[in-house]
């Protein structure tokens, strides 16, 4: 399985920079980052920084041209679109590569709990 997911121009790859972070951002870096570390195949392009992704994508491009940029984030599960307009909930992902939603929660350090 492979997920791809086309973001916006952010100021960074992953949108978690800067004064002002959004939280569904970091959310989804966190989730992807441990996608990532239990082997599985997550790529994330930045319109910003790879606009060439976005040209070269047939289905990315077309999407695109019709919707313009409202469409983004979108969402790639092994080259077909399962989400654009906004990030897949962890429940989402989980059932898309068949774990469990706990393993893509963020787990409280004691410092966060006091």
């Amino acid at each position: 399985m492979k997920l791809e997911i086309f973001d916006p121009a952010m100021c960074c790859p992953t949108g978690v920079c800067g004064p002002s972070v959004d939280p569904e951002l970091t959310r989804i870096a966190s989730a992807l980052f441990l996608l990532e570390g239990k082997g599985f195949l997550v790529k994330r392009y930045n319109l910003g920084s790879e606009p060439g992704m976005f040209v070269n994508n047939t289905l990315v491009n077309e999407r695109l041209n019709e919707k313009g940029p409202d469409v983004l984030p979108l969402i790639l599960l092994d080259g077909k679109i399962v989400r654009e307009g906004s990030y897949p909930t962890n429940e989402e992902l989980a059932s898309w590569f068949g774990i469990s939603p706990t393993i893509l929660e963020v787990k409280k350090t004691t410092k966060e709990l006091l």
